[in-house]
C-alpha cells in the first residue's frame, strides 16, 4: 500500500493519495485545494487516480474536488454539503463553491476497493452530520474528527459535541491502540494517544 499525506490550501489539509502498487491505482481523500500539486504526487508515483472520498463537506477538504474528473464519495449525510456554498462554509472564507463532480452517497459500513485495498467507512459525526473515517489494516484516516492533538471543531453550523465525543467512544477508541491515525491537519497519531484525552 503506498500513502503520500500531501499539505494543501490556507488551513494545512492533509490529502492523502491511497494507492494499491499491485495494480497501480489510487484514491485521493480529500483534495482540499492545490489540484496541480496534487496531481504531480500521483503522477511521481505512477499511480492512475479512480474516485475522489471526501472525509466531510467542508471546503477545506473539498475544494480541489473539480479540479479532478472523478467521481466524488462522501457519507449521504454530507453529500448536500458538496453543492451549499453555506454548508460548505466556503461562502464564509472564499467565492462560493459547488461541486460539479458525480456524487457517491456513502453509510457505515460501506466497503471501498482501491485495487486489493479495502477502506471501510466509519461513521463518526459530531463535526459535521456526515463526517467519515477511513480504516484499512492498521490505519485510520479520520478527517476532522480526531487529531494529533485534540478533536474536531464543534462550533461549525450543523456541529454537536455530544454526537462528537459518542462517536470517538463507540467509533475509535476501541480500536487497537497501535493503530495509526492520519488525520485532516497536523501530525500523525494512534490510538494509544487518543485514549488519554478520555483518560482510558
Amino acid at each position: 500500500m503506498i500513502i503520500e499525506r500531501i499539505v494543501v490550501g490556507d488551513f494545512f489539509t492533509n490529502c492523502y493519495i491511497v494507492g494499491c502498487e499491485e495494480e497501480k491505482v489510487c484514491a485521493i481523500i480529500d483534495p482540499g485545494s492545490d489540484g496541480e500539486k496534487i496531481k504531480k504526487v500521483i503522477d511521481k508515483k505512477g499511480l492512475k487516480p479512480i474516485f475522489i472520498i471526501n472525509t466531510h463537506g467542508h471546503f477545506d477538504h473539498i475544494g480541489a474536488n473539480n479540479f479532478f474528473n472523478l467521481s466524488v464519495y462522501i457519507h449521504k449525510d454530507d453529500a448536500d454539503f458538496l453543492t451549499d456554498p453555506e454548508k460548505n462554509l466556503s461562502s464564509l472564507f472564499y467565492s462560493p463553491y459547488v461541486c460539479k463532480n458525480s456524487i457517491v452517497e456513502l453509510n457505515d459500513g460501506d466497503k471501498i476497493k482501491i485495487g486489493k485495498i479495502i477502506l471501510e467507512v466509519l461513521h463518526t459525526p459530531g463535526h459535521t452530520p456526515g463526517s467519515i473515517c477511513l480504516k484499512t489494516e492498521n490505519i485510520l484516516f479520520t478527517g476532522d474528527t480526531v487529531f494529533e492533538n485534540g478533536i474536531g471543531r464543534t462550533d461549525f453550523p450543523f456541529g454537536d459535541e455530544e454526537k462528537l465525543i459518542k462517536s470517538i467512544k463507540e467509533k475509535i477508541i476501541i480500536l487497537p491502540d497501535n493503530t495509526e491515525i492520519y488525520p485532516g491537519h497536523g501530525g500523525l497519531s494512534k490510538i494509544m494517544n487518543i485514549k488519554i484525552w478520555f483518560y482510558l
